[in-house]
C-alpha cells in the first residue's frame, strides 16, 4: 500500500448463519490488534437455506443508515438460531435492543429500500467465487471460511501485516 494504509477486510456474510457469529470473534480480535486503521466492510451473502438471511441483511443496512449497523450485525448473530424459528419478529426486536427506529426498520423491509444494495452485494460474491460464509476478502485475496476457520486470522494478519511492511 503507497499511503500506509491497511488494505480492506470485507467479510462477506450471512446473517443467519452460526459459523459467521462463530467469525465475529475473529473480526473482534482483527479490530482489537489494528484498531481503526484496520477498515471492516460486512457485505451481504445471504444464503438460499436461510430463508429470513436475506431479510436481515436489509434490516442491517437500514441499521447502518441509523448508525447502529455494528450493534445491529452482532446482536443478530448471537441470536441465528431464533431468527430460524421467529423471523422478522427477530429483526425487529435486535432493532429496538441496539437502540434503532424500529419502524423505520419494519418500513424498510416493507418498501424494500435496501434490496439493491442486497442484491448487488450477492451478485458481486458470485462473480468473485464466493460460494459459502463466513468468507473474507482482503488485499485481493479471498478466504473461504465456510469450510473451517482454521487458521483463517492468521492468513489476514499476515496479508494485513505484508501490506504495512509495502
Amino acid at each position: 500500500m503507497i499511503d500506509g494504509s491497511l488494505p480492506r477486510l470485507e467479510f462477506w456474510c450471512d446473517l443467519q448463519c452460526p459459523d459467521c457469529h462463530a467469525a465475529l470473534d475473529d473480526v473482534r480480535a482483527l479490530r482489537a490488534q489494528y484498531g481503526d486503521a484496520l477498515s471492516v466492510e460486512l457485505r451481504h451473502f445471504p444464503l438460499e437455506k436461510h430463508k429470513h438471511a436475506y431479510a436481515a441483511a436489509e434490516a442491517a443496512e437500514e441499521a447502518f443508515a441509523q448508525g447502529l449497523g455494528w450493534p445491529f450485525v452482532e446482536a443478530l448473530l448471537a441470536r441465528t438460531e431464533e431468527l430460524g424459528t421467529r423471523g422478522q419478529q427477530v429483526l425487529l426486536d435486535v432493532a429496538g435492543e441496539v437502540g434503532a427506529d424500529v419502524d423505520e426498520v419494519d418500513t424498510a423491509l416493507i418498501d424494500g429500500r435496501h434490496m439493491l444494495i442486497v442484491d448487488a452485494d450477492q451478485a458481486e460474491g458470485k462473480a468473485i467465487g464466493v460460494t459459502g460464509t463466513p468468507t473474507y476478502v482482503i488485499g485481493g485475496r479471498r478466504l473461504d471460511g465456510g469450510r473451517s476457520q482454521d487458521g483463517l486470522r492468521a492468513e489476514i494478519a499476515a496479508v494485513i501485516e505484508a501490506a504495512k511492511a509495502s
